[in-house]
């Protein structure tokens, strides 16, 4: 494998956002949080479970040392974070590992497709990047993320939680 898959952010299902980032910032200092909602038409061919899908996500960020922790609220709609939560309840979602490229993304999707892997939903953002969430459990333990690239480089926050706040990035 020439490109090395690296940790780039991992992510937890939550029913609540914002008491979810108050409490992570109280107990841990994490933050600031950027809020994002994460929706078509900014959000484009989105697929779930192979169908064509049309959802919704509140989602919030902070970056935690070299790593991004983010948030994921369902709003509306079929969605892997929607039945997570019917599942498995909150928490660990996923964990994300964003390639440099499109091309080195489809080929790590391809690599746990041919290992049993689902693709669980995919979609494409503003025609800048590719994003897929594999069921990678039976193979790697976990759901994998990845893509071209994040969201946070695309989108402008809603807002920040708290409003003044020192980073928690060393």
């Amino acid at each position: 494998m020439t490109d090395i898959p690296k940790i780039t952010q991992i992510a937890l299902v939550v029913r609540d956002l914002q008491a979810t980032m108050e409490r992570l910032h109280t107990v841990l200092g994490w933050g600031p949080w950027k809020v994002y909602e994460h929706k078509p038409p900014a959000y484009q061919d989105l697929t779930f479970h192979g169908s064509p899908a049309d959802y919704a996500v509140l989602g919030a960020e902070t970056q935690v040392g070299p790593i991004a922790f983010e948030l994921l609220q369902p709003l509306s709609g079929e969605s892997p974070y929607q039945e997570w939560l019917d599942t498995h309840g909150e928490g660990l979602h996923h964990v994300a590992c964003m390639m440099p490229t499109r091309e080195g993304a489809a080929g790590l999707v391809a690599r746990l497709n041919g290992l049993g892997a689902e693709t669980l939903t995919a979609g494409r953002l503003a025609d800048a990047l590719d994003f897929y969430f594999l069921d990678a459990r039976d193979q790697l333990g976990f759901i994998l993320e990845t893509g071209s690239g994040h969201s946070k480089e695309l989108v402008k926050p809603l807002r920040v939680y708290p409003e003044h706040t020192t980073s928690a990035r060393d």
